[in-house]
């Protein structure tokens, strides 16, 4: 497993990341924002499944400043209650400036002007977040949580965006979903997908929540995203 150390913006600490490396020169970079769970094996997957589309991938560890290294398993009780925890302990603003340092790390050491982001359920409400506040030139989140109430900071977002939006999500409610329509069809950014039926999770890369038809179909949408916008 391939790590790398990453400097905080303000030089005072670092974090750890995964990375993945293509096996030619990368056509450009891609953060992958962790769910709850931590940088678990789920979340480099997604890592080298991208890397092998050419991207250079890295996630870094955002759960850091809580303990490093947290790995949990959503299905397994325990481990999800914990993850509940953490995510309740987790400041989201300074995660945004550690992925703000990460897109600089990315820039700076490997020379690739292009760097995309895409997260997963905390990290798909990051993934928007990182859009409206930090200078990613792509975003997608799947299956972010409490996004309407971040609507006002839609005016900032000047790169494109992609949300994939399962109807039946357990943690995003249809008012919420609802409340996302309308705030974002309309930007010239944005482009939501509605997934009928489908719950929380369902393009995980392992674990019992994925569903192997929707997540074929959300990723590679993503992936004509990213060879559109990144590349």
């Amino acid at each position: 497993m391939s790590t790398i150390t990453v400097p905080t913006l303000d030089n005072n600490a670092s974090f750890g990341a995964y990375i993945a490396r293509p096996t030619a020169s990368p056509k450009a970079a891609i953060i992958v924002i962790q769910e709850i769970f931590g940088v678990n094996q789920g979340i480099r997957q997604k890592c080298d499944k991208l890397a092998g589309e050419g991207y250079l991938t890295v996630a870094p560890d955002l759960f850091w400043r809580i303990e490093p290294g947290i790995e949990l398993d959503p299905d397994v009780e325990p481990e999800f209650q914990a993850a509940l925890g953490h995510m309740g302990n987790f400041d989201q603003d300074t995660g945004i400036k550690d992925i703000q340092a990460t897109i600089n790390f990315i820039r700076n050491t490997e020379a690739l002007a292009k760097v995309g982001c895409v997260g997963y359920c905390l990290g798909g409400r990051l993934a928007f977040m990182s859009a409206a506040r930090t200078d990613i030139d792509a975003s997608v989140g799947y299956y972010g949580v409490g996004i309407d109430g971040l609507l006002g900071e839609k005016d900032a977002i000047t790169g494109p965006i992609m949300l994939h939006i399962p109807t039946n999500d357990g943690f995003v409610d249809a008012a919420t979903q609802a409340a996302m329509h309308e705030g974002l069809d309309s930007h010239a950014k944005a482009t939501l997908h509605d997934y009928e039926g489908l719950d929380h999770g369902f393009a995980t890369e392992v674990g019992k929540r994925r569903d192997e038809q929707a997540a074929t179909l959300a990723d590679g949408r993503t992936m004509a995203f990213f060879a559109e916008h990144l590349t």
